[in-house]
């Protein structure tokens, strides 16, 4: 679930964390009531310092994604399915603005790009 943090991007670690547990919540991934890793186990896997976890958790909780129960750790929360179809929404912009940026990066045009992504969604369709 978490293979996507990077501690070289400029997005802050905790940031990175909180964006890809409402990814997995958004899509099932996650199911309402189920643990989250705690904070040790996860900070001790991602190499980083458990505050940055606490801090992501800390910021899932305030949007209403998780519930952090003193002593028995984090929980997923039931998401409105509206709320889950917002941040899918959200996470593909994310994609496809990254995706632009290291295109511009490269040089390749807009026309590059649709001819790869139609012929990428054919194959995925075959």
């Amino acid at each position: 679930m978490l293979t996507q943090i990077d501690p070289r991007s400029p997005t802050p670690l905790y940031d990175q964390i909180a964006a890809r547990i409402r990814v997995a919540i958004a899509a099932g991934e996650l199911e309402p009531g189920q643990p989250l890793p705690s904070v040790r186990r996860l900070a001790g896997r991602l190499r980083i310092n458990p505050a940055t976890v606490v801090q992501a958790y800390r910021v899932l909780e305030s949007e209403g994604f998780v519930e952090m129960r003193q002593g028995a750790g984090t929980f997923v929360r039931e998401v409105e399915s509206q709320r889950r179809s917002q941040e899918r929404n959200a996470e593909a912009s994310r994609l496809v603005r990254a995706m632009l940026t290291e295109a511009a990066r490269l040089g390749l045009a807009t026309d590059d790009l649709v001819t790869a992504f139609k012929h990428e969604v054919g194959a995925i369709d075959r």
